[in-house]
C-alpha cells in the first residue's frame, strides 16, 4: 500500500521537512519590568547625561536643554514601543496564541485563511485539531505489508521517516500506533484495531514474546511488555495475554535476563505492561520491590530519594539521579499501586520521588535540565554469538515522562505540602509547554538524528497532553 509523505515533505517519498523551530519563550521579568517603567528612566537617563556632558562653551542653556530634553523624550518613546511589543507578543503566547493552562497553542491561522474558529475566542482549543493532525498523518502513513510466512501485516515501522523499501511493520512501531489510535477514539474506520491487533499477533517469534528490529529472534522483556500493553488495552483474549505474559515472566530474571533486570526503563516498562495485561501475575509484587529498592539518595536535593538509569551501581561507580527515569519508576510504582496496593516503604519512597522532581532548582520550568531528553543503550549478550553484543539505543522524552509524573495522584498533594499549589502547577504547565513545543501539526520529532519521527515520541507526547488537558478540565469554563 502506498504511503502518504508526512505533512510539509519537500519530497513526497522520503524525506520530511523537520518542523519549524520552536517559538522564543515569553520575555523574563527583568526585561518585562523595564518594559513597563523603562521608558522614564530611560528617557530621564538620557537627558541628565546631555545636559551634564554637552559642553557649556558650544552651546548655550536653552538649546542644551532643548537638546537634552528633545533626546531624552524619543528615547523614552523609541522603549515605550518596545514594551507595547513585548506585552502584546506575551498576551499573544509568544506568537503562538494562548493555549491550555500555559501550553502554547500552534501559530494562528491568517486573517480570512477559512480555519474555522480563526479569531474567535470562544473556538475550542488547540488540541482537538492536533489530534486529527495526528490521525490523518497516521492514517495516510498506514502501511500494508504482504509477508509470505506472516501473511498480511498492517501498521507502521518505528518511525515515520523510514527509508528503506518496502516499508514493514514492526512490533514496535504498530504497538505504538494501536495506542495511538486507541487514545484518539478512532473516529472512523480508516484505522482499524482489530487489523493491528491481528498484526502484533502476527508478529509474534516462533518460541513466544516480541523483540526490536535490532534484537533478533529472540524475545525481549520490554518490547514484549510494551506489545501486551498494547493488545490488552484493545481487548485481547485475556487468556492470551496470560500466557503471553508469564512467557515474558519467567525469562526475565536476574540470571536470564542480568542487563535487563539492572536497568529501571526495561524494570519500569515490563512493570507497566504486565499491570495492564496481566494484573494478577506473581511477578508484579517482585518487579515492584525490585524497583523500590533501586532508589538512590540524592544530596543535592534534601537527600530525597530518586532513580538513575541502573537500579544497582556498576562496579566503583555510583547512580547518577535522573529525572526521566525518576518519573518512569513514579508513574510505574503509581499504578502499580492502584492494582497492588502498597505498604510504607513503597509509598514513602514513590512520594520522596515525586518530591526530588518537585524540587527541580531549574529558574524556569519550561526549559530546565529536567527537561533535557536523553538516551541510553541496552547491552546484552547476543543470542546466538556469544563473542558479540546485541545494542539497542533508547531514547526517553523527559518532558512527556514528567507530565506524567507530575498527575499521579498524589502529586498535587505533595506539592501543596512542600512549595505549595502554584509551584506544581508552573512546573507542570511548563512541562506540558515543552511537550508541545516538540511536535509539529500533530506528529513529535527527535531531531539530529536518522529516524526522527518515531511512533513512540508521537504517542508519549500526544498521551501527555490529553492527560494535562483532562486533569485541567472545568465545567462551565
Amino acid at each position: 500500500m502506498p504511503t502518504a509523505p508526512l505533512r510539509g515533505s519537500t519530497d513526497p517519498a522520503r524525506h520530511p521537512v523537520p518542523p519549524e523551530p520552536p517559538p522564543d519563550p515569553p520575555p523574563g521579568r527583568v526585561v518585562t519590568w523595564f518594559a513597563a517603567f523603562g521608558p522614564v528612566a530611560g528617557g530621564y537617563a538620557v537627558f541628565q547625561a546631555l545636559v551634564s556632558l554637552l559642553p557649556v562653551a558650544l552651546f548655550a542653556d536653552t538649546a542644551r536643554y532643548t537638546l537634552a530634553v528633545v533626546s531624552g523624550v524619543g528615547t523614552g518613546l523609541c522603549a515605550w514601543l518596545a514594551g507595547a511589543l513585548l506585552r502584546a507578543r506575551a498576551a499573544d503566547g509568544g506568537g503562538t496564541g494562548g493555549g491550555l493552562d500555559g501550553v502554547p497553542s500552534p501559530r494562528r491561522p491568517l486573517a480570512g485563511s477559512g480555519t474555522p474558529g480563526a479569531g474567535d475566542p470562544d473556538a475550542p482549543g488547540p488540541l482537538p485539531g492536533l489530534s486529527a493532525a495526528t490521525y490523518t498523518t497516521l492514517s495516510d502513513r498506514l502501511t500494508v505489508f504482504d509477508d509470505p510466512l506472516r501473511g498480511r501485516l498492517t501498521g507502521w515501522p518505528h518511525a515515520l521517516d523510514e527509508q528503506a523499501e518496502p516499508v514493514r511493520p514492526t512490533p514496535t512501531g504498530t504497538a505504538y500506533g494501536l495506542h495511538i489510535v486507541l487514545e484518539l477514539g478512532m473516529p472512523d474506520g480508516r484505522l482499524r484495531a482489530a487489523e493491528l491487533v491481528e498484526t502484533l499477533w502476527r508478529l509474534r517469534l516462533p518460541e513466544g514474546g516480541w523483540a526490536a528490529r535490532s534484537q533478533g529472534a529472540v524475545g525481549r522483556p520490554e518490547v514484549t511488555a510494551l506489545v501486551l500493553g498494547a493488545l490488552a488495552r484493545a481487548g485481547a483474549d485475556p487468556r492470551l495475554l496470560a500466557t503471553e505474559a508469564e512467557r515474558c515472566t519467567d525469562r526475565f530474571s536476574r540470571e536470564l535476563e542480568p542487563a535487563g533486570a539492572e536497568m529501571t526503563h526495561v524494570v519500569t516498562t515490563v512493570l507497566r505492561g504486565l499491570l495492564r495485561a496481566a494484573p494478577g501475575s506473581p511477578a508484579l509484587p517482585v518487579l515492584r520491590d525490585a524497583l523500590v529498592d533501586g532508589a538512590v539518595t540524592d544530596p543535592t536535593r534534601g537527600h530525597r530519594r530518586c532513580w538513575g538509569s541502573r537500579l544497582t551501581p556498576p562496579r566503583g561507580r555510583t547512580v547518577t539521579p535522573s529525572a526521566v527515569h525518576t518519573a518512569q519508576a513514579v508513574v510505574a510504582l503509581d499504578r502499580a499501586a492502584r492494582v497492588l496496593g502498597e505498604d510504607a516503604n513503597a509509598r514513602a519512597t514513590r512520594e520522596e520521588g515525586i518530591r526530588w522532581l518537585l524540587s527541580c532548582p531549574g529558574p524556569a520550568h519550561d526549559g530546565c535540565e529536567d527537561l533535557e531528553s536523553v538516551h541510553e543503550t541496552v547491552r546484552r549478550p547476543h543470542p546466538v554469538d556469544a563473542s558479540r553484543h546485541e545494542v539497542l539505543s533508547v531514547r526517553h522524552f523527559a518532558a512527556a515522562w514528567l507530565v506524567r509524573a507530575l498527575l499521579t495522584t498524589d502529586a498535587p498533594a505533595i506539592a501543596a505540602d512542600e512549595n505549595g499549589p502554584a509551584a506544581w502547577q508552573e512546573m507542570l504547565s511548563g512541562a506540558a509547554a515543552c511537550v508541545w513545543r516538540r511536535q509539529d501539526n500533530g506528529i513529535w520529532t527527535w531531531d539530529g538524528v536518522d529516524l526522527a519521527y518515531p511512533l513512540w515520541m508521537t504517542y508519549q507526547g500526544l498521551s501527555a497532553l490529553r492527560a494535562h488537558a483532562v486533569w485541567m478540565y472545568q465545567p462551565g469554563r
